[in-house]
C-alpha cells in the first residue's frame, strides 16, 4: 500500500527528525563555484540536445533525467551556502521550499518531477515527450533562479 503523499511541511520535519539535513563544518565556495560551473555545462549541452531531438528522436526520457539531474545538483549547491548537506531528494526539495520561500518554488511541482524521474529509474516507466512538454518551462525557471542565487551568493 502506498504512502499518502506528505505535504511540504510534514515531509520537512520528518527529514528533520530523522536526521537527513546535517550539518556541514564549513562552507566550501570553490566546491559550490565547481557544482555550479558543472550543472551549467550540463544543462547547456542538455538544452541543445533538446532542440535536436525535437526535429530527430525520442530521447526525452534522458532529457528529463538530465534538466532534472541540474535542479537536483544546483539545490545541493544552494544547500552548501546554508552549511547543510541533505541525504535524499525528497528532504532536499523540502529543505529549499521551507528555508528559501523567496524562491517560491512550488512542493508538488518538485514532488511531481522527483517521482517522474524515480519511476523512470527504479520502475521502468519512461519519460515521454508530454511529461517533458509539461514540464520543460518550470524545470529551467527553477534551474535559472537556482543558478541566479548561486551566482549572487558568490559574488557576495
Amino acid at each position: 500500500m502506498a504512502r499518502k503523499p506528505e505535504t511540504q511541511h510534514e515531509r520537512y520535519a520528518r527529514c528533520s527528525t530523522e536526521g537527513s539535513i546535517i550539518p556541514v563544518a564549513e562552507v566550501d565556495l570553490g566546491q559550490i563555484q565547481t557544482m555550479l560551473t558543472l550543472s551549467l555545462q550540463d544543462w547547456q549541452a542538455v538544452r541543445g540536445w533538446a532542440v535536436k531531438s525535437a526535429k530527430n528522436g525520442p530521447e526525452w526520457n534522458a532529457i528529463f533525467k538530465l534538466h532534472y539531474d541540474v535542479l537536483h545538483q544546483l539545490a545541493e549547491a544552494l544547500c552548501l551556502f546554508d552549511g547543510i548537506k541533505v541525504n535524499t531528494h525528497e528532504c532536499l526539495f523540502a529543505y529549499i521550499c521551507e528555508k528559501h520561500q523567496e524562491l517560491d518554488f512550488a512542493w508538488n511541482f518538485l514532488e511531481d518531477v522527483r517521482r517522474k524521474r524515480n519511476r523512470s529509474i527504479y520502475y521502468g516507466e519512461p519519460a515521454t515527450y508530454q511529461d517533458w512538454k509539461r514540464t520543460e518551462l518550470q524545470l529551467n525557471l527553477y534551474i535559472n533562479v537556482l543558478k541566479k542565487t548561486i551566482e549572487k551568493k558568490l559574488k557576495t
